[in-house]
């Protein structure tokens, strides 16, 4: 049995460290604790940071941490399927630990990105939308616009 060694603060909740560790397993990779840092940051905050934000978080835990290494473990955990990149506009791609289907909305006034959930009924009537013979893998919708009331 391995164990996982994790950022000094915090630590990944036990159902989280076997979701990390066997995604990792599954592609041949290491739960290193490069890799649980990046990942405890994102399922901290649930901002939809880029890595610039990520990077910056880490580094209060693994001062020694290069961005190149966060760069790293976030395409490895994008590669494993245990964060989703957020692509809006041409701003920095941003990381998402929700899995479920769900869209994004972006607030013009403050850059807050919320996540827009999906219910079943909406992802049959978008997947009609598809053209004849197709299947749709992924749906990647991102809403923008502000609201009438500033939001924390």
């Amino acid at each position: 049995m391995f164990r996982l060694i994790l950022c000094m603060a915090f630590s990944l909740s036990p159902s989280s460290k076997k979701t990390f560790a066997q995604s990792l397993r599954e592609k041949g990779l290491r739960p290193t604790k490069q890799r649980a840092c990046v990942y405890g940051v994102i399922l901290d905050k649930r901002d939809h940071p880029t890595a610039d934000d990520i990077y910056q978080r880490v580094k209060k835990h693994l001062p020694s941490t290069s961005f190149a290494t966060v760069y790293n473990c976030l395409e490895t955990l994008v590669g494993c399927g245990l964060v989703r990149q957020v692509n809006m506009d041409r701003s920095p791609t941003r990381y998402c630990p929700n899995l479920s289907p769900h869209a994004h909305f972006k607030c013009t006034q403050t850059g807050q990105i919320f996540d827009v959930q999906i219910d079943k009924d909406t992802l049959s009537r978008m997947q009609a939308l598809v053209p004849d013979g197709f299947m749709a893998e992924n749906i990647d919708l991102c809403f923008s616009g502000k609201g009438h009331t500033p939001h924390n």
